[in-house]
């Protein structure tokens, strides 16, 4: 067993180096997709065409995303600083409570990784967590800008921004369908944001924040007296993000259908995550469960002896008769 211990020891040593390499190559890979999807025109927008005087298009500008009651600015600080908040938080007072009660069974181990650096639980799960998350965040952006450059779908306010000419486009009839992408004459820069609306990138941030953050509280939280406050936490959380997507749909900023798929994003990113990637965020499974495994696989297997029916013995007697008057 001290030999086993011994190599497993020196395997995580090789290995978990080579595992966080590739882990920061992919976070980087990943910040770096979603910057060229954000801040640079690499992916071309589909141009897509629309219907003269089509009524889905016509509704008024309502200004810019700062003007919004839900600013993009207040969005992406909630999104990005309210989980690490909580988390740390979380996970102190996890570790606190796990140290005055001396819980050691239920903590993770501290894990060397060298011959004089040492993980401590605490760090380690945070650091996970709080990794995962800006992963899924970052995720989840991705998504969302693959969604808006494949589709290019229209903003309620489309025609409002484009201001197309419609006699010179010869606009006789309501279903004329206008397919040229010089047809608008208004701000190509508000005109390219307005073909960006499928998936709403706001819905399926705030939602995946939201639902990271629930399935954490209901998950780690196990205090007494917390049956009502975790639902509620949690329901008040959700409620903000449904909130923002019908806002987005209120200021004609999107359609009813970008906001839900962008919902369906948001979550469906944020479950994988939690279910398949941090196991609810459970920690290590104690050693001694390991240990006692280990030693029921490495026991030798019983025989036990064969006991005769008595069919099978009348059988036999009359096989050995069948065989002794025929000789």
């Amino acid at each position: 067993m001290i030999t086993n211990s011994r190599h497993s020891s020196q395997r995580n040593h090789i290995a978990l180096p080579f595992f966080t390499l590739l882990e920061m190559v992919i976070m980087a890979g990943t910040v770096m997709l979603a910057y060229y999807f954000e801040y640079t025109d690499t992916f071309a927008v589909n141009v897509q065409g629309f219907f003269c005087y089509e009524g889905a298009y016509r509704k008024p500008y309502p200004g810019p995303e700062d003007s919004s009651a839900v600013p993009p600015v207040l969005l992406y600080s909630l999104t990005a600083g309210v989980p690490v908040l909580v988390i740390i938080v979380g996970e102190t007072a996890v570790f606190c409570l796990q140290l005055a009660t001396k819980d050691f069974e239920n903590q993770e181990k501290t894990i060397l990784t060298g011959d004089c650096c040492y993980i401590n639980p605490l760090v380690r799960r945070t650091i996970r967590f709080l990794g995962i998350y800006a992963f899924g965040l970052f995720a989840t952006d991705i998504f969302v800008n693959a969604g808006q450059v494949v589709t290019g779908n229209l903003a309620p306010h489309f025609l409002a921004l484009c201001k197309p000419n419609y006699t010179a486009l010869g606009c006789k009839q309501y279903t004329q369908f206008i397919s040229s992408a010089h047809a608008c004459t208004g701000n190509p820069d508000l005109i390219m944001k307005a073909r960006k609306t499928f998936p709403s990138k706001e819905a399926a941030l705030s939602i995946y924040a939201a639902m990271y953050l629930a399935m954490y509280i209901t998950s780690t939280v196990k205090a007494r007296g917390t049956r009502l406050a975790k639902p509620v936490l949690c329901l008040g959380l959700m409620c903000l993000a449904f909130l923002t997507g019908i806002n987005r749909v209120a200021e004609y900023r999107n359609h009813w259908s970008d906001v839900i798929a962008g919902f369906i994003i948001g979550i469906s990113i944020a479950v994988f995550l939690v279910v398949c990637v941090v196991n609810n965020f459970r920690g290590r499974q104690p050693e001694h469960e390991h240990s006692h495994m280990d030693n029921l696989a490495q026991m030798p297997m019983i025989s036990i002896p064969r006991v005769e029916s008595p069919l099978e013995k009348r059988s036999r007697r009359w096989i050995c008769q069948a065989v002794a008057e025929g000789t």
